[in-house]
């Protein structure tokens, strides 16, 4: 009998999730290579497939579909695929670290993958990093010794957890389009110095992923300036310009409305790409946190590093977007404005032709008076004519009838019967029902 409710169908997958993408065990001496490469989404089951082919040759089994990382020992070399939201990362692992020198990156783990296989990866690269972890006894090397390894270029590094290892790197492209990282090993486990060397990597892959965003940011740079100017030449115009017509405050608006589909263009376009910056930003400064680095002597530490050159960078996007965010505020709220003092123009201007409608009314109501009151003069003139003429119909055949005396008699009868009928009839047009005796 089960102990338990049913399951929640995610419930496997969200337990897993804090175990996913173990760090791989690394022994001393030993090499890596790191690649990241964007790939668009439409080319994820080729990446998938070229890993299948890899695995073929080599005779192992293969990522199944929809799987978002993999782990496989293809002779000597070990390889490790992981699957992120925009991009993928591949690290190679292999043992042995060569001779103290920067011929020793030629003989990188990358290098035993089959011919054309790397290259051929779908993708482009967004960062590829060597990394070699050689042991370390007694005092840390010094700058000459890490020029050899780096080509002469300035390395920065620190003592890694409590003095356990140190890491070393330049963040600079050699000739074969790969940076190099050096992971000195003085009390590591194979798990830790796993776990160190992901992590360099990863602030790699990271920090290249958010500054993906800098130059979106610096194109959107001269376009913000201008239209911050537009805008406040617009509002200008608004605050002085004594509104006299409707149509010029109308064209106002209609620049505003430009202005701001023109910011909402810019604003959707780019909001993805300075989010994932933010969040790109914030792994870089958690893995660096991670490392727990230590001073060493004549050395600028990662943190500093990155602090000096990379937030600065990242600052910039993040002020862009902000820039973008509060002008798309400040063009509605100008709208908001503009929009509000036409609606009063047009409301007065309904107000003076309501008036003016009201004025005709009156005339024409009292044009209609005017007319009512010949009018009835001429159907009472018309109806005792008619009268007369039977009058003098019924003289003329005999009966004693005065036809003068009839029409007189009858004209105060005929005037007191029209407007009786004009009376039902106003009432009948103002919608009241006449009334029966």
């Amino acid at each position: 009998m089960p102990l338990l409710p049913a399951d929640h169908p995610e419930r496997d997958v969200l337990a897993e999730e804090v175990h996913a993408r173990p760090p791989v065990p690394v022994d001393t001496p030993s090499r890596a290579s790191y690649i990241a490469v964007l790939v668009a989404l439409d080319d994820r089951e080729s990446e998938r497939q070229h890993l299948v082919a890899l695995c073929e040759t080599q005779g192992v089994a293969a990522p199944a579909p929809g799987a978002t990382q993999f782990s496989a020992h293809l002779g000597t070399l070990q390889v490790k695929w992981e699957r992120h939201g925009e991009f993928s990362g591949y690290t190679f692992f292999a043992d042995g670290a060569g001779t103290a020198s920067a011929a020793v990156f030629s003989e990188c783990a990358a290098s035993l993958l089959p011919a054309g296989w790397l290259a051929a990866v779908p993708g482009v690269t967004m960062a590829a990093v060597h990394g070699l972890v050689l042991p370390l006894e007694g005092a840390p090397p010094d700058a000459a010794a890490l020029a050899r390894y780096f080509g002469g270029h300035i390395a920065v590094g620190a003592e890694l957890a409590e003095g356990a290892g140190m890491a070393c790197a330049d963040f600079k492209l050699h000739a074969d389009r790969f940076s190099r990282v050096l992971l000195f090993d003085r009390d590591f486990t194979p798990r830790q110095a796993g776990r160190m060397l992901q992590r360099l990597f990863e602030i790699e892959a990271y920090r290249m992923m958010a500054l993906l965003a800098l130059p979106l940011a610096r194109s959107l740079t001269p376009r913000i300036g201008a239209i911050e100017a537009a805008l406040a030449t617009l509002t200008e115009r608004i605050s002085k310009d004594a509104p006299e017509r409707v149509e010029s405050d109308e064209a106002l608006l209609q620049q505003l409305t430009r202005l701001a589909a023109e910011v909402e263009s810019s604003l959707v376009a780019s909001q993805f790409r300075f989010g994932a910056c933010r969040a790109y930003f914030e792994l870089v400064t958690t893995r660096i946190a991670e490392l727990r680095e230590q001073r060493a002597p004549g050395m600028q530490t990662i943190e500093e590093f990155m602090a000096r050159r990379f937030k600065p960078a990242v600052a910039t996007c993040n002020t862009v977007g902000q820039r973008l965010h509060d002008l798309s505020e400040r063009v509605a709220q100008a709208s908001s404005l503009l929009s509000t003092r036409v609606d009063i123009m047009r409301e007065r201007q309904n107000q003076a032709l309501l008036a003016s409608m009201d004025r005709r009314a009156k005339l024409q109501l009292r044009l209609q008076q005017t007319v009512e009151g010949l009018s009835v003069a001429a159907i009472v003139y018309y109806a005792a004519g008619l009268v007369g003429y039977l009058a003098k119909g019924f003289k003329a055949s005999g009966a004693p009838v005065d036809a003068d005396i009839v029409v007189g008699l009858a004209v105060p009868l005929l005037l007191v019967l029209v407007l009786l009928a004009l009376r039902r009839a106003r009432k009948r047009n103002a919608g009241g029902s006449p009334s029966h005796p």
